[in-house]
């Protein structure tokens, strides 16, 4: 294993996990909240906990296709008289009589008097005359009225994300709209004049603007309000007035560049003028340089200019912040052990978030292999991939076969 050190890891580097406690301790829940109507509540964040106006079920009902019948009834045979059907949204209407039953199909209600109900493939039928052969027991395949949520039950809590089965459960309840916390306002924008808007020509020495696209789909799929303020020019006033624009209009600004310590650009001085900022760096690999603090009243967030370095950044530190400005609960990420496929380059000094492509073999183990060539600015080594392969900050090379941990994407860096 090698043991040289990683040259650009220094003992002062902060380890993530350490920056992340920090940068949580600097940020508070959003306290406002408003009304949406139910269609467009998926992905939104509960703002209070939500009580069921109903009973769920709302009513005995069947979960067979089957015959409904009085348990008791059995005590004088198993032959029993059919008198009518119940179907879903077409309940029977007349009354139990001893050894009668009726046909009833799944999710239809059980007609007074009834307890029971055989599924339709352990009955015999003859005309009007059903057998009911080897019936479980009293009260069998039945769901009770109230016995997932009695009405003024719980059902879902305050600082829920809502999802499909969230939507499911609101509808269930009959809940037309919900309160749920008012969207975190992100706004972002590149800076440089290197950088030039996709579709036109590169002149020699210029880049397309990537960041600025990949910042905006990190930020869709956090489910917050985002505001693209484009691509300023390398002009300090012009700089200037974009900070201020973003910091009044949004809760967290994002910029990416012109936070490491070569960069030489106008970012940093105006960050200075502008607001409390404080220039980290980091023991993490693709990143380092990360800038945190206030422009006016909103967060800052200064992630690095190479791509891929942004995107790392963004999903270990500004998710999580996004996150609790949102209400949501912190979550710890789902880290599993693969088996590695090729051999892996590491120095130590920094925790590397490598790429890779997480598989199971025709054994059934679970296997990685990386993406190809790790260079921060690299993002096809992004596309490629569907977990970070975590290297611990002492960490050197790494053989092949040898256990490795590994991190699924989540929902905002996974389709």
């Amino acid at each position: 294993m090698s043991m040289q050190a990683d040259p650009c890891a220094k003992p002062s580097l902060m380890h993530p996990d350490e920056a992340i406690i920090k940068l949580l301790e600097q940020v508070r829940p959003l306290d406002e909240s408003e009304m949406v109507q139910l269609p467009h509540a998926l992905g939104r964040v509960l703002a209070e906990d939500l009580a069921s106006s109903i009973d769920l079920p709302p009513f005995d009902n069947s979960a067979m296709d089957g015959y409904a019948f009085r348990f008791e009834d059995l005590t004088q045979g198993n032959r029993f008289t059919l008198i009518g059907q119940s179907f879903a949204g077409h309940p029977f209407e007349g009354e139990a009589g001893a050894n009668t039953c009726v046909r009833i199909m799944t999710g239809a209600p059980v007609p007074p008097g009834y307890d029971t109900v055989q599924m339709q493939e352990k009955v015999e039928v003859d005309g009007d005359n059903i057998v009911i052969e080897a019936p479980k027991a009293l009260g069998a395949n039945v769901r009770r009225r109230g016995e997932e949520v009695k009405m003024g039950g719980k059902v879902l809590c305050a600082g829920t994300q809502i999802g499909a089965a969230e939507m499911g459960v609101l509808a269930t309840i009959g809940a037309s709209q919900v309160r749920v916390t008012r969207q975190v306002k992100v706004a972002f924008f590149s800076t440089g004049d290197e950088l030039r808007p996709v579709g036109s020509e590169l002149a020699p020495g210029q880049i397309y603007d990537s960041n600025r696209y990949s910042i905006q789909g990190l930020l869709s799929r956090a489910n917050v309000e985002w505001i693209d303020l484009g691509v300023i020019e390398d002009d300090p006033e012009a700089i200037r007035a974009a900070f201020r624009n973003a910091s009044a209009n949004a809760d967290m600004v994002i910029t990416s560049g012109g936070v490491s310590v070569g960069d030489a650009d106008f970012t940093k001085q105006i960050l200075d003028e502008e607001g409390e900022i404080t220039f980290w760096k980091l023991a993490i690999k693709p990143g380092k340089p990360f800038a945190f603090g206030r422009i006016g009243d909103a967060v800052f967030c200064g992630l690095p200019g190479n791509p891929v370095s942004s995107m790392v950044t963004f999903y270990k530190l500004v998710w999580p912040l996004l996150n609790k400005m949102q209400g949501l609960p912190q979550v710890k990420p789902l880290l599993l052990r693969a088996k590695l496929k090729g051999n892996l380059r590491k120095f130590p000094g920094r925790v590397e978030y490598q790429r890779g492509v997480l598989s199971q073999n025709a054994q059934g183990e679970t296997e990685v292999s990386v993406t190809g060539g790790q260079g921060s600015g690299m993002l096809t080594s992004m596309s490629l991939a569907n977990c970070f392969i975590i290297l611990a900050q002492e960490q050197g090379d790494t053989p092949d076969g040898s256990l490795v941990t590994v991190e699924p994407f989540n929902s905002v860096l996974a389709l």
